[in-house]
């Protein structure tokens, strides 16, 4: 992402707000405008860890398509809300945290004074709607509260959250004409038919009901709403904008369009009147529900029964605070706490808690289900967080991890394609991105001994899910060895991936004993060779008649069989046997002088333009931070004879990556793995191959760092000279003994104990 220098004075500002003295403990270094700004995709609004409702400002309505084509502007607004922007059109309760693709946006609601206008209008001329100007200097965002100042009406808007449910407290001005509008059209990557259908009731004069169903990265997505407001409205309407219908029924001898309780089309959006007296508080709960309006109003009723904003808010500042304090630091600056902690919040907003108080879910196969003494959850990103996301709670929220894989099983049997969840949302499989990352997360975790479900059952539907043919190339995969390019493209990223699944696969097998299965996935693991070119030196597209694709740029990254890189690093991506990856490109000597440099080389503009998410500033060499197959690169030195280079790309990494302002991320956070492979990098340890049981070892960038784990034991990582200049680490000693190795282990970790590392502005080449 391009790095823009922000004013002295509006840095201290957003870290100001980061810190107000209102948000007691850890919750003051958490700054959740960090990655508002550009590629980072985050959003500033209220949520508390791992809650359904996320209740957060949307600053544009862009549509997805103009001309019936994508438009590339939509992009920026995979979160809803943009740091640059000078208006707000409303706020709404369904939010993706940093990802490159969107959706949501559901139930936008928007205060105003005045004339009554029914659409957003635009950013060139914001009077034309219901949207209103802000400013930076209003704003507050801490976790589970954002507050901002509606200039064009005078209203100052605050937002807090449960579970379930958003609550908005909106002071008004004094006027004759004050309007609730609930805009049931607006959503998130939208475009005309992506609301296949809405409902709404007026139950009275303080209670909405209804739900709305969207086609859109979900195909068919259901969310049901329940609404109470604080004050009677005196009248309400609707201006219905969907499409004419050639036979609606007998509807038309009602009069819909005002004070009728019943209202039902595609594109909706109703108001509500009031008269209000100067600072006069509309205080709105607004509870979702999978399953039903019924249950929306237990979600509501369960968690928010009285009207308190500030009781609401302090509880779910007191929830952040307890998570917060899963991991205690100190640091040798402010800046670096604020990285921390708000790492640590990203990581806590997804996955998104997927059922209500009463245990039902609309499950996969669109019929409602409960879960059986688990917590179900939605919004896997796993291509992404399979990398650092669940092995860190595999550490630091076990219990939730396992609920986590508990939710996939129940996938699995809900699965008409007998599968495990590839991309999973709001009771759809999404089928974004590649390979089969579930068997990561589950492999893992039963390495790791974290295993609340049935293990033999995971392992067979890990199995079903490898063995499943006419996934994305995989009967080729089988039959093969490899993907072949002119037969499924990002073929070689399928290869790697499907191979370094089929080890965690093995890993798993051999575990519990299913020998003849760890023999079958073995031999699979070691398909990455078959797109290996010894010859270029690189991984490369192999076509069908066994030949390489002879049109071939290491540097592009479109059309060259890669997803998200370029042959450069996606060759490095073998995670599951860097050592026999260093043999095969040529050993040390060979490997060390390309890794470094990927780090020091220039990568021309032209390998980048057309990537949404890459920019000049994201860069370091041809190393893109800010997509994901790149993250255990840094790492790989751990396995030469340079070890030390490890430990000064990390430090570098985490400097120039990880900044405490809007543009502060180098590239989305995508759910969390961004974030957590900063907390897992700032302690000194990651796991560069999940469905191991070891974390390669680092240059750790915290003073030192307390995990307080759930078994109720502390694991400790102290650094003893410490500094922006000491990367470097002379030696390292756990619980008092070194460790003459470049790892540590996960029971290691478990036992408690502590891990010091002595910290030098010298590398140690003889260790």
């Amino acid at each position: 992402m391009k790095k823009i220098l922000l004013p002295f004075l509006l840095v201290c500002q957003l870290q100001s707000f980061a810190q107000d003295k209102s948000a007691e403990g850890l919750t003051k270094y958490v700054n959740p405008m960090i990655g508002t700004q550009r590629m980072g995709h985050t959003y500033p609004g209220a949520t508390v860890p791992f809650g359904a409702v996320q209740l957060s400002p949307e600053t544009d309505t862009l549509s997805f398509e103009v001309n019936g084509k994508y438009n590339k502007a939509i992009y920026q607004y995979c979160a809803g809300y943009q740091y640059d922007d000078k208006t707000i059109v409303g706020f709404s309760h369904t939010h993706f945290s940093g990802t490159g693709h969107s959706d949501l946006g559901d139930f936008l609601i928007m205060p105003t004074v005045g004339k009554l206008r029914l659409n957003p209008g635009t950013a060139d001329k914001p009077r034309s709607g219901f949207r209103s100007a802000y400013a930076h200097q209003t704003e507050v965002a801490q976790p589970d509260y954002y507050k901002v100042k509606l200039d064009d009406y005078n209203i100052l808007a605050e937002l807090t959250t449960s579970t379930r449910v958003g609550f908005h407290q909106y002071t008004f001005p004094k006027s004759d004409s004050a309007h609730i509008i609930l805009d049931l059209m607006s959503g998130i990557y939208n475009y005309p038919e992506k609301n296949v259908w809405t409902y709404v009731r007026v139950e009275n004069d303080t209670l909405i009901t209804g739900y709305r169903q969207t086609n859109g990265m979900a195909r068919t997505r259901i969310v049901y709403f329940a609404m109470v407001l604080s004050k009677p409205f005196y009248e309400y309407g609707n201006e219905n904008n969907s499409k004419r219908q050639l036979y609606k029924g007998f509807w038309g001898k009602w009069d819909q369009s005002k004070n009728f309780p019943e209202i039902a089309g595609s594109q909706i959006r109703l108001y509500f009147n009031y008269k209000t007296e100067e600072g006069e508080k509309i205080k709105i709960k607004f509870a979702l529900s999978p399953v039903s309006t019924e249950n929306a109003q237990e979600n509501l009723r369960a968690e928010i029964p009285g009207w308190d904003f500030e009781k609401v808010k302090n509880e779910g500042q007191a929830s952040w605070n307890k998570e917060l304090n899963r991991v205690t630091v100190q640091t040798t600056n402010e800046g670096d706490k604020i990285a921390f902690y708000t790492s640590m919040y990203h990581a806590f907003i997804s996955p998104t808690i997927y059922m209500d108080v009463n245990g039902e879910y609309r499950g996969i196969d669109q019929n409602n289900h409960k879960a059986d003494g688990f917590t179900n959850y939605t919004t896997f990103s796993f291509w992404d967080t399979y990398r650092a996301l669940h092995p860190l709670f595999n550490i630091i929220q076990p219990h939730r991890n396992s609920d986590m894989i508990r939710t996939m099983l129940a996938h699995y049997d809900q699965s008409v394609h007998k599968m495990l969840p590839i991309w999973p949302n709001y009771g759809n499989e999404n089928w974004s991105m590649i390979a089969y990352h579930s068997v990561s997360v589950i492999a893992d975790a039963v390495i790791k001994g974290n295993t609340n479900f049935d293990v033999n059952k995971a392992l067979d539907a890990c199995v079903a899910t490898a063995r499943h043919r006419s996934y994305e190339g995989l009967g080729y995969y089988m039959d093969l060895g490899y993907v072949p390019e002119d037969r499924y493209g990002s073929s070689v990223s399928k290869t790697l991936e499907y191979a370094y699944d089929d080890w965690c696969i093995a890993q798993m097998a051999k575990k519990l004993n299913r020998i003849d299965i760890y023999d079958e996935f073995t031999k699979r693991s070691l398909n990455y060779k078959n797109v290996y070119d010894p010859f270029i030196g690189y991984m490369r597209p192999k076509l069908s008649d066994g030949t390489f694709k002879k049109d071939f740029d290491v540097m592009e990254t479109d059309g060259q069989g890669f997803v998200e890189g370029n042959a450069w690093n996606e060759s490095l991506y073998v995670p599951q046997d860097p050592a026999e990856m260093i043999k095969m490109m040529g050993g040390n000597k060979r490997f060390v002088p390309h890794l470094d440099s990927l780090f020091s080389m220039d990568l021309p503009d032209k390998y980048f333009a057309e990537t949404e998410d890459i920019t000049r500033d994201g860069l370091i060499g041809n190393y893109v931070h800010g997509n994901e197959p790149s993250h255990h690169i840094a790492y790989l030195y751990d396995w030469t004879d340079q070890p030390w280079k490890t430990q000064e790309r990390v430090r570098m990494i985490l400097k120039k990556m990880y900044l405490p302002t809007p543009d502060g991320l180098s590239g989305n956070d995508d759910c969390g793995q961004m974030s957590a492979w900063y907390i897992f990098s700032a302690l000194g340890f990651y796991p560069v191959a999940p469905g191991s049981d070891q974390y390669a070892l680092g240059s750790p960038s915290v003073k030192n760092a307390t995990l307080n784990l759930e078994n109720g034991k502390t694991f400790v990582v102290e650094t003893i000279g410490q500094s922006d200049k000491n990367v470097y680490v002379r030696k390292v000693l756990l619980n008092g003994q070194p460790l003459n190795r470049r790892y540590i282990t996960h029971d290691e970790i478990m036992s408690g104990g502590k891990i010091t590392f002595y910290m030098s502005a010298k590398p140690n080449k003889k260790g």
